[in-house]
Protein backbone atom coordinates (compact mmCIF):
# COMPACT_ATOMS: atom_id res chain seq x y z
CA UNK A 1 0.00 0.00 0.00
CA UNK A 2 1.48 3.25 -1.11
CA UNK A 3 1.91 5.61 1.68
CA UNK A 4 1.81 9.36 1.93
CA UNK A 5 4.02 11.26 2.99
CA UNK A 6 4.19 12.48 6.56
CA UNK A 7 3.61 16.76 6.92
CA UNK A 8 6.54 18.72 6.83
CA UNK A 9 7.97 18.89 10.74
CA UNK A 10 10.50 20.99 12.51
CA UNK A 11 11.57 17.94 13.78
CA UNK A 12 15.78 17.40 13.28
CA UNK A 13 17.26 13.65 12.86
CA UNK A 14 20.55 13.67 14.39
CA UNK A 15 22.73 11.14 12.81
CA UNK A 16 22.65 7.40 15.29
CA UNK A 17 20.48 6.39 17.86
CA UNK A 18 20.57 7.56 21.59
CA UNK A 19 18.45 5.31 24.24
CA UNK A 20 16.60 7.07 26.60
CA UNK A 21 17.00 6.29 30.28
CA UNK A 22 13.71 5.32 32.60
CA UNK A 23 12.21 8.27 34.67
CA UNK A 24 12.48 8.52 38.17
CA UNK A 25 9.64 6.40 39.35
CA UNK A 26 11.75 3.37 37.61
CA UNK A 27 14.81 3.83 39.71
CA UNK A 28 13.77 0.93 41.67
CA UNK A 29 11.22 -1.16 39.50
CA UNK A 30 12.76 -4.99 39.36
CA UNK A 31 11.02 -5.39 36.05
CA UNK A 32 12.19 -1.85 34.59
CA UNK A 33 15.55 -2.58 35.64
CA UNK A 34 15.90 -6.31 33.74
CA UNK A 35 14.47 -4.26 30.80
CA UNK A 36 16.69 -1.81 30.72
CA UNK A 37 19.95 -2.23 32.43
CA UNK A 38 22.03 0.10 31.57
CA UNK A 39 19.79 3.02 31.83
CA UNK A 40 21.14 5.38 34.84
CA UNK A 41 17.74 6.74 36.47
CA UNK A 42 17.29 10.67 36.69
CA UNK A 43 17.72 12.61 39.72
CA UNK A 44 14.23 12.86 41.30
CA UNK A 45 15.73 12.97 44.92
CA UNK A 46 14.32 16.85 45.47
CA UNK A 47 10.74 15.68 44.90
CA UNK A 48 10.53 13.64 47.65
CA UNK A 49 8.62 14.81 50.64
CA UNK A 50 10.59 15.38 54.05
CA UNK A 51 10.24 12.84 56.71
CA UNK A 52 9.50 10.40 54.45
CA UNK A 53 12.87 7.68 54.14
CA UNK A 54 13.95 7.66 51.00
CA UNK A 55 13.03 4.45 48.84
CA UNK A 56 11.06 2.40 51.92
CA UNK A 57 8.25 4.12 52.01
CA UNK A 58 5.75 6.52 50.13
CA UNK A 59 2.36 7.90 50.93
CA UNK A 60 -0.66 7.18 48.91
CA UNK A 61 -2.20 10.29 47.05
CA UNK A 62 -5.76 8.77 47.08
CA UNK A 63 -6.37 6.98 50.41
CA UNK A 64 -3.03 8.45 52.49
CA UNK A 65 -2.04 5.10 53.63
CA UNK A 66 1.84 5.10 54.28
CA UNK A 67 2.95 2.14 51.93
CA UNK A 68 5.71 -0.23 52.08
CA UNK A 69 7.60 1.10 48.34
CA UNK A 70 8.98 -2.44 47.04
CA UNK A 71 5.31 -3.78 47.79
CA UNK A 72 3.60 -0.61 45.83
CA UNK A 73 6.39 -1.84 42.87
CA UNK A 74 5.62 -5.08 42.63
CA UNK A 75 1.99 -3.97 42.61
CA UNK A 76 3.22 -2.01 39.31
CA UNK A 77 2.65 1.11 41.15
CA UNK A 78 -0.66 0.38 42.21
CA UNK A 79 -2.03 0.94 46.20
CA UNK A 80 -2.41 -2.23 47.95
CA UNK A 81 -4.98 -0.45 50.41
CA UNK A 82 -7.30 1.53 47.95
CA UNK A 83 -6.09 0.12 43.94
CA UNK A 84 -5.21 3.43 43.19
CA UNK A 85 -3.03 3.86 39.89
CA UNK A 86 -0.21 5.78 41.05
CA UNK A 87 1.83 7.65 37.98
CA UNK A 88 4.55 4.63 36.38
CA UNK A 89 6.91 6.17 33.77
CA UNK A 90 7.12 5.39 29.67
CA UNK A 91 9.68 2.91 30.02
CA UNK A 92 8.02 1.33 33.19
CA UNK A 93 5.17 0.88 30.84
CA UNK A 94 6.74 -0.90 28.51
CA UNK A 95 8.31 -3.06 30.72
CA UNK A 96 4.86 -4.09 31.85
CA UNK A 97 2.66 -4.69 28.65
CA UNK A 98 5.76 -5.52 26.20
CA UNK A 99 7.18 -8.96 26.06
CA UNK A 100 10.72 -8.80 27.99
CA UNK A 101 13.51 -7.52 25.58
CA UNK A 102 11.45 -7.37 22.63
CA UNK A 103 10.94 -3.58 22.47
CA UNK A 104 12.62 -1.46 19.47
CA UNK A 105 12.43 1.91 19.78
CA UNK A 106 12.01 3.97 16.44
CA UNK A 107 12.84 7.14 15.38
CA UNK A 108 14.52 8.56 18.65
CA UNK A 109 16.71 10.64 16.43
CA UNK A 110 13.69 12.83 15.91
CA UNK A 111 14.33 16.00 18.31
CA UNK A 112 12.24 18.93 19.10
CA UNK A 113 13.50 22.26 17.93
CA UNK A 114 12.34 25.70 18.75
CA UNK A 115 10.95 27.50 15.80
CA UNK A 116 9.20 30.02 17.25
CA UNK A 117 11.84 31.18 19.67
CA UNK A 118 9.07 30.61 22.44
CA UNK A 119 9.49 31.75 26.18
CA UNK A 120 7.55 32.32 28.85
CA UNK A 121 9.26 32.07 32.37
CA UNK A 122 11.92 30.65 30.56
CA UNK A 123 12.94 30.05 26.49
CA UNK A 124 11.73 27.12 25.60
CA UNK A 125 14.88 25.62 23.94
CA UNK A 126 15.83 25.58 27.83
CA UNK A 127 13.52 24.05 29.17
CA UNK A 128 13.64 21.04 26.92
CA UNK A 129 17.60 20.71 27.73
CA UNK A 130 16.05 20.51 31.34
CA UNK A 131 12.67 17.98 30.79
CA UNK A 132 15.37 15.91 28.91
CA UNK A 133 17.90 15.78 31.74
CA UNK A 134 15.32 14.93 34.49
CA UNK A 135 13.31 12.51 32.70
CA UNK A 136 15.95 10.76 30.74
CA UNK A 137 13.70 11.41 27.69
CA UNK A 138 14.42 13.28 24.17
CA UNK A 139 10.26 13.72 23.92
CA UNK A 140 6.88 12.97 25.46
CA UNK A 141 6.45 9.76 23.73
CA UNK A 142 8.39 6.59 22.93
CA UNK A 143 7.64 4.69 20.18
CA UNK A 144 8.35 1.56 18.38
CA UNK A 145 7.89 -2.64 17.90
CA UNK A 146 7.31 -5.05 20.33
CA UNK A 147 5.94 -7.93 21.47
CA UNK A 148 3.05 -8.83 23.59
CA UNK A 149 2.38 -12.15 24.84
CA UNK A 150 4.76 -13.52 21.93
CA UNK A 151 2.35 -11.54 19.24
CA UNK A 152 3.83 -8.60 17.01
CA UNK A 153 2.62 -5.14 17.90
CA UNK A 154 3.44 -1.39 16.98
CA UNK A 155 3.53 0.30 20.02
CA UNK A 156 3.78 4.01 21.36
CA UNK A 157 3.55 5.40 25.05
CA UNK A 158 3.01 9.19 26.24
CA UNK A 159 4.83 10.34 29.29
CA UNK A 160 3.14 12.98 31.60
CA UNK A 161 6.49 13.85 32.87
CA UNK A 162 7.88 15.53 30.19
CA UNK A 163 6.26 18.54 29.50
CA UNK A 164 2.89 17.26 30.58
CA UNK A 165 2.71 14.62 27.79
CA UNK A 166 1.95 17.81 25.84
CA UNK A 167 2.11 16.74 21.74
CA UNK A 168 4.30 18.88 20.19
CA UNK A 169 5.86 18.84 16.38
CA UNK A 170 8.38 15.74 17.05
CA UNK A 171 5.87 13.72 19.09
CA UNK A 172 3.25 13.83 16.08
CA UNK A 173 5.84 12.84 13.86
CA UNK A 174 7.14 9.96 15.46
CA UNK A 175 3.71 8.53 16.22
CA UNK A 176 2.52 9.43 12.31
CA UNK A 177 5.62 7.12 11.52
CA UNK A 178 4.40 4.53 14.01
CA UNK A 179 0.81 4.37 12.43
CA UNK A 180 2.21 4.00 8.78
CA UNK A 181 4.59 1.26 10.02
CA UNK A 182 1.62 -0.41 11.47
CA UNK A 183 -0.19 0.03 8.23
CA UNK A 184 2.41 -1.79 5.83
CA UNK A 185 3.43 -4.09 7.81
CA UNK A 186 -0.22 -5.01 9.02
CA UNK A 187 0.90 -4.61 12.86
CA UNK A 188 -2.60 -4.26 15.53
CA UNK A 189 -1.47 -0.86 16.91
CA UNK A 190 -1.38 0.01 20.91
CA UNK A 191 -1.08 3.50 21.95
CA UNK A 192 -1.07 4.16 25.92
CA UNK A 193 -1.71 8.16 26.75
CA UNK A 194 -0.53 9.75 29.08
CA UNK A 195 -0.95 13.52 28.88
CA UNK A 196 -1.76 16.28 30.35
CA UNK A 197 -0.98 19.14 28.13
CA UNK A 198 -2.84 18.41 24.86
CA UNK A 199 -0.82 20.52 22.00
CA UNK A 200 1.89 22.07 23.37
CA UNK A 201 1.43 25.74 23.05
CA UNK A 202 5.44 26.14 22.90
CA UNK A 203 5.47 25.18 19.32
CA UNK A 204 1.92 27.26 18.20
CA UNK A 205 0.43 26.15 14.94
CA UNK A 206 2.86 23.95 14.72
CA UNK A 207 1.78 21.60 17.28
CA UNK A 208 -1.92 21.69 16.63
CA UNK A 209 -1.12 20.38 13.27
CA UNK A 210 -0.30 17.01 15.21
CA UNK A 211 -3.54 16.22 15.87
CA UNK A 212 -5.05 16.33 12.60
CA UNK A 213 -2.02 14.60 10.88
CA UNK A 214 -1.64 11.73 13.31
CA UNK A 215 -5.43 10.87 12.96
CA UNK A 216 -5.51 11.29 9.26
CA UNK A 217 -2.67 8.41 9.31
CA UNK A 218 -4.87 6.58 11.60
CA UNK A 219 -7.31 6.87 8.88
CA UNK A 220 -5.72 5.76 6.71
CA UNK A 221 -4.69 2.85 9.12
CA UNK A 222 -8.24 1.73 9.69
CA UNK A 223 -8.99 1.94 5.54
CA UNK A 224 -6.00 -0.99 5.41
CA UNK A 225 -8.28 -3.19 8.27
CA UNK A 226 -5.52 -2.39 11.28
CA UNK A 227 -6.41 -3.17 14.74
CA UNK A 228 -5.97 0.03 17.13
CA UNK A 229 -6.16 -0.01 20.73
CA UNK A 230 -6.53 3.04 22.56
CA UNK A 231 -5.09 3.28 26.95
CA UNK A 232 -6.48 6.00 28.51
CA UNK A 233 -4.55 6.56 31.81
CA UNK A 234 -4.35 9.30 34.27
CA UNK A 235 -4.55 12.44 33.05
CA UNK A 236 -5.14 12.11 29.16
CA UNK A 237 -6.51 15.97 28.38
CA UNK A 238 -6.95 18.16 25.74
CA UNK A 239 -5.38 18.20 21.86
CA UNK A 240 -4.40 13.97 22.77
CA UNK A 241 -8.00 13.18 24.50
CA UNK A 242 -9.70 15.39 21.18
CA UNK A 243 -7.10 13.13 18.95
CA UNK A 244 -5.94 10.35 18.79
CA UNK A 245 -6.58 8.64 21.92
CA UNK A 246 -10.34 8.74 21.39
CA UNK A 247 -10.12 7.13 17.93
CA UNK A 248 -9.74 3.54 19.27
CA UNK A 249 -11.36 0.86 18.03
CA UNK A 250 -11.48 -0.46 21.56
CA UNK A 251 -10.69 2.03 23.45
CA UNK A 252 -9.97 0.84 27.10
CA UNK A 253 -8.92 2.85 30.55
CA UNK A 254 -7.12 2.49 33.93
CA UNK A 255 -9.57 2.90 37.14
CA UNK A 256 -10.30 6.33 38.43
CA UNK A 257 -8.14 7.98 35.43
CA UNK A 258 -8.58 11.85 34.85
CA UNK A 259 -9.88 12.12 31.12
CA UNK A 260 -11.36 15.00 29.15
CA UNK A 261 -10.50 18.11 26.98
CA UNK A 262 -10.50 21.51 29.42
CA UNK A 263 -10.91 21.19 32.90
CA UNK A 264 -14.14 21.49 34.66
CA UNK A 265 -13.83 25.17 35.76
CA UNK A 266 -13.58 26.20 31.86
CA UNK A 267 -16.25 24.15 30.70
CA UNK A 268 -18.35 25.37 33.31
CA UNK A 269 -17.77 29.01 32.87
CA UNK A 270 -18.05 28.41 28.91
CA UNK A 271 -21.48 26.81 29.00
CA UNK A 272 -22.88 28.27 32.34
CA UNK A 273 -24.21 24.88 34.04
CA UNK A 274 -23.41 22.91 36.95
CA UNK A 275 -21.30 19.92 35.82
CA UNK A 276 -21.94 15.95 37.27
CA UNK A 277 -19.55 14.83 39.60
CA UNK A 278 -17.03 13.22 38.40
CA UNK A 279 -17.75 13.66 34.98
CA UNK A 280 -14.36 13.25 33.89
CA UNK A 281 -13.25 10.63 35.06
CA UNK A 282 -13.17 6.70 33.58
CA UNK A 283 -16.17 5.02 35.32
CA UNK A 284 -18.21 8.05 33.95
CA UNK A 285 -17.34 7.46 30.65
CA UNK A 286 -17.80 3.81 30.62
CA UNK A 287 -21.40 4.65 32.11
CA UNK A 288 -22.16 6.93 28.78
CA UNK A 289 -20.03 4.79 26.25
CA UNK A 290 -16.93 6.83 25.83
CA UNK A 291 -14.86 3.79 26.50
CA UNK A 292 -15.29 0.79 26.07
CA UNK A 293 -13.41 -0.93 29.01
CA UNK A 294 -11.94 -0.31 32.53
CA UNK A 295 -8.76 -2.19 32.68
CA UNK A 296 -6.54 -2.82 35.97
CA UNK A 297 -2.85 -1.93 35.37
CA UNK A 298 -2.26 -5.93 36.15
CA UNK A 299 -4.71 -7.22 33.56
CA UNK A 300 -3.56 -5.11 30.55
CA UNK A 301 -1.17 -7.00 29.06
CA UNK A 302 -3.51 -9.84 29.33
CA UNK A 303 -6.66 -7.72 27.75
CA UNK A 304 -4.81 -6.66 24.66
CA UNK A 305 -3.23 -10.23 23.98
CA UNK A 306 -6.77 -11.26 24.15
CA UNK A 307 -8.45 -8.33 22.27
CA UNK A 308 -5.77 -8.91 19.43
CA UNK A 309 -6.46 -12.71 19.39
CA UNK A 310 -10.57 -12.13 19.42
CA UNK A 311 -10.14 -9.67 16.29
CA UNK A 312 -8.16 -12.02 14.46
CA UNK A 313 -5.10 -10.31 13.83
Amino acid sequence: MEMEPALENPAVEKNGQSSPTPSSAAAESQATATATPNRPAPNTAGNRKKGVPEGVWRKCDSCGASLFYKEVQQRLNVCPQCDHHFYVSAWERVAHVLDDGTFEPMNEQLRPLDPLEFRDRRAYAERLVGEQKRTGLTDAVLTGTGMIRARRVAFAVTDSAFIMGSMGSVVGERLTRLVERATKQNLPLIIISASGGGARMHEGILSLMQMAKVSAALSRYHSAGGLFISVLTNPTMGGVAASFASLGDLVFAEPKALIGFAGPRTIKATIGIELPEGFQTSEFLLEHGYIDRIVHRKSLKTEIATAIDYCGK
